[in-house]
């Protein structure tokens, strides 16, 4: 029996299409965000500007195949509340942007979106509908090459930017605990565990530090930021 069959999921009931209204707003606008996210590297990185124009374009296939997943289920996406969502890391990534600071950039959306996309990506497809489960689990395998980008550039630059990763990583992963915080009740209502995607999210964003070059002591250390504001 499927994990679906087994909680009894009804996803055409209105406390399921409340609460996806909002998750896959989400979504939807976290693929917006780092479209956008990539293309501003692409300036700011031009001997990489191949590589990155080609993320954002999947970010976009991404945001389709979610906008049809809301279609699927005769849901739409409540885009303002996702904005509003995102709206402490936008700004603090435009901030970062526009001072020219690249580690904080790619900190913020190789790192942190991209561990977050794929900690709530990898709880979701158990208890997903078969449509959304066929197109999220495609989503997930883009997403890995996404933050093997940001992975990949700043461990050749680890020296120069661990001053940088330690600072962005304090200003923003308190962020991602009270975003966590505000969608606790419908991702429950989706059967989605809030310390299921807490643990995950720490495994992936905890490899990412590690491959980049932190040792196990630095990264219990940067973790703390966002367990403090939990």
């Amino acid at each position: 029996m499927s994990q679906v069959a087994e909680l009894g999921l009804d996803f055409s009931s209105e406390v399921y299409k409340d609460a996806y209204s909002r998750i896959n707003a989400i979504v939807i606008e976290g693929e917006q965000e780092a479209h956008e996210n990539y293309i501003k590297l692409a300036e700011m990185l031009p001997d990489h500007k191949d590589d990155l124009v080609r993320l954002s374009k999947m970010e976009s296939r991404h945001k389709k195949g979610f906008e049809a997943c809301g279609k699927n289920l005769q849901v739409t996406p409540d885009l303002e509340f996702a904005k509003l969502f995102f709206a402490g890391l936008h700004r603090n990534f435009q901030e970062a942007a526009a001072e020219g600071k690249v580690v904080t950039c790619l900190l913020i959306q190789s790192l942190i979106i991209e561990c977050f996309a794929i900690a709530a990506y990898n709880i979701y497809i158990p208890v997903a509908d078969d449509f959304a489960r066929k197109i999220t689990e495609g989503v997930v395998k883009d997403e890995y090459s996404h933050l093997n980008f940001g992975e990949v550039w700043l461990k050749e630059n680890f020296e120069a930017s661990k001053a940088e990763l330690e600072e962005a990583n304090r200003q923003n992963l308190p962020l991602v605990w009270k975003m966590l915080n505000q969608v606790e009740n419908d991702a429950e209502n989706m059967a989605m565990e809030k310390d299921a995607l807490v643990e995950d999210f720490m495994i992936q964003y905890g490899e990412a530090l590690s491959n980049i070059g932190f040792n196990t002591r630095d990264i219990m250390r940067l973790s703390a930021y966002g367990l403090r504001a939990a």
